[in-house]
């Protein structure tokens, strides 16, 4: 925190800069900054700070471009100190108002936490009220806020003032009207609507709420990890999870059976589409809700990690006229994202192409997308039957669940099509075992296999504050880093914590590894060869383990060792 007030750029054109950042990074749409300035000009005031209040950018984008344009470091106010500082002339009402807070101070200088650092008026007060210059820091609003509450306030938290006035349970919870009324009670819409808020600023991926005996736990799925989160008072729990329903359209009368919907939302500037997850537990019915964030999704095979050395290898098998490529991983390993990713590259005008998916997750222009509905009979296997008839040239199928399906499957591609689909194993060879194992025939696996591309998403290092250090003797001989770099001194990377990513993590990267069909390992199969044997010849053809593409990763600086070891089997 050194910059002086006096230092900053205050011209009027710092909100105009501001607003170029986020157009150029893609955090603020055209036709929202139209809306805005429209109504900037019917009621004046910051354009800013009406993009925020309209929810059009979200308070870390609004916070980072500041950052970025001012050159003033980005802070986190949960880091900062339990006490405030003494004697500070400020009112509790000015700080929440203007977003500004003092944190500490020095000989002839105060530094302070501020949202909009280019707004010189609430600069300039804080300047004539100390009587000492003023050095700025950049946090979020909600942040600063929570901090004056802890300080100055009653400590409460911004969920802990809307569940002030939030009513108690009481009633008959197996009343459906008395939980329809509970659930659309303002207090309970907030909340709900703030967890939502928060894991759109976390950038997690699910959120989990999860009834217990004598709590209602909410925890975020945040790169691939979940963190907890704050939660609501356990006499809000049917409540919460009602409204959540009532979001999905889901029937909030049925807590006995899973159930499965959908939310659309718009948050913070951000179309979101989530799906919604019911199960019943012994406390209440445990949801998760998966948000597919349809604007940051890139279809590119560079941006999903994958490296010039092994694009050409994989190129070569999607661009096979016939036969099956498959993608397999645990589930959230991006098996989806990375068959999306594909399709992009093969969708061409000459080419129809069909998709049979449950849920379908991103809906792609040119290609002809079908929602799997097992209920009224529509499931993988029957939509298939059907696909086949309508003279595809590609088709993908959400996942290898069944016999049946894949055998559908492989009959599409020995007649002609080239078969895209996804298979829950934990490496590449284990995709050949497992299609053994669903009943398969192996004559008919050697002839329509074209490869098998295993995957796992390992986290990215936030690139400013990573650590560089030598690794150790120790180090180099237990992962065999030699085999890697094989002279001059080797560097690993540890995550340091920053404002911008607390875990010093900051989105993923998948590390692959990839099985092409030759004939040494059709030989193989015809014979049931152990999975062991299976990667041993993959290897000796070429394929590079996930964990040998992980490390690789490890040494350019993308991720750390531990990651690697976190996510492979070879830990």
């Amino acid at each position: 925190m050194n910059t002086a007030v006096d230092d900053i750029d205050l011209a009027p054109s710092a909100d105009e800069r501001i607003v170029a950042v986020l157009l150029e990074k893609g955090r603020l749409k055209d036709a929202d900054l139209g809306r805005a300035r429209r109504l900037q000009d019917e009621t004046g005031g910051s354009l800013l700070s009406l993009l925020g209040r309209l929810g059009l950018v979200s308070e870390r984008d609004h916070a980072e471009a500041c950052a970025a344009v001012l050159d003033l470091p980005l802070v986190s106010a949960k880091d900062m100190p339990e006490m405030p500082p003494e004697g500070t002339p400020l009112t509790a009402r000015f700080m929440t108002q203007f977003h500004v807070v003092p944190v500490a101070e020095g000989d002839g200088h105060v530094d302070v936490l501020a949202a909009d650092p280019q707004d010189p008026y609430a600069l300039e007060a804080v300047r004539l009220a100390t009587g000492k210059d003023v050095r700025a820091s950049v946090a979020l609003r909600s942040e600063i806020a929570g901090l004056v509450e802890r300080w100055y306030g009653q400590g409460r938290s911004a969920m802990g003032a809307i569940v002030e006035t939030a009513e108690g349970d009481g009633g008959d919870m197996d009343d459906v009207e008395h939980l329809r009324d509970l659930a659309s009670e303002a207090p309970v819409i907030r909340l709900v609507n703030l967890v939502i808020q928060r894991a759109v600023e976390l950038r997690a991926s699910d959120i989990h709420v999860e009834p217990f005996e004598n709590r209602l736990k909410v925890r975020y799925r945040v790169d691939g990890v979940l963190e907890e989160g704050e939660s609501p008072p356990t006499n809000l729990t049917a409540a919460v999870i009602s409204r959540i329903k009532i979001m999905a359209k889901l029937n909030i009368a049925e807590r006995r059976l899973p159930q499965d919907g959908r939310i659309m939302l718009r948050v913070q500037g951000k179309e979101l589409d989530l799906r919604v997850s019911t199960v019943p537990t012994a406390h209440g019915e445990s949801v998760v809700m998966r948000l597919l964030d349809r604007e940051t999704v890139v279809f590119d095979f560079h941006r999903l990690g994958f490296t010039d050395e092994f694009l050409p290898r994989f190129n070569h098998v999607l661009q096979q006229p016939h036969g099956i490529l498959l993608v397999t991983g645990p589930t959230g390993s991006g098996k989806t994202t990375t068959l999306y990713t594909a399709l992009s590259k093969l969708n061409q005008p000459a080419v129809k192409i069909i998709t049979v998916e449950d849920p379908v997750e991103y809906q792609i222009e040119g290609i002809n997308q079908i929602q799997a509905k097992p209920q009224i009979g529509l499931d993988f296997a029957n939509a298939l039957r059907s696909i086949v008839r309508q003279d595809p040239d590609i088709i993908m199928i959400g996942e290898m669940r069944d016999l049946e399906t894949a055998r559908i499957a492989i009959q599409s591609a020995l007649t002609g099509h080239l078969v895209l689909s996804t298979l829950h194993t934990n490496n590449a060879a284990g995709g050949i075992t497992r299609m053994l194992d669903m009943g398969v025939e192996d004559y008919l696996l050697t002839s329509t296999i074209n490869g098998i591309l295993a995957q796992r998403l390992v986290r990215k290092l936030e690139p400013t504050h990573a650590e560089r250090y030598p690794a150790s003797p120790e180090e180099i001989g237990k992962f065999d880093l030699r085999r890697f770099q094989s002279e001059g001194e080797i560097f690993l990377y540890r995550a340091r914590g920053s404002a911008i990513a607390p875990t010093g993590y900051l989105g993923r990267t998948t590390i692959v590894e990839f099985l092409v069909m030759d004939d040494a390992l059709r030989r193989a199969v015809m014979r049931h060869a152990g999975m062991g044997e299976l990667e041993q010849l993959a290897r000796d053809a070429g394929m590079q383990t996930m964990y040998e593409d992980g490390i690789r990763k490890a040494l350019a600086g993308q991720t750390t060792i531990e990651e690697v070891l976190r996510v492979t089997e070879d830990a």
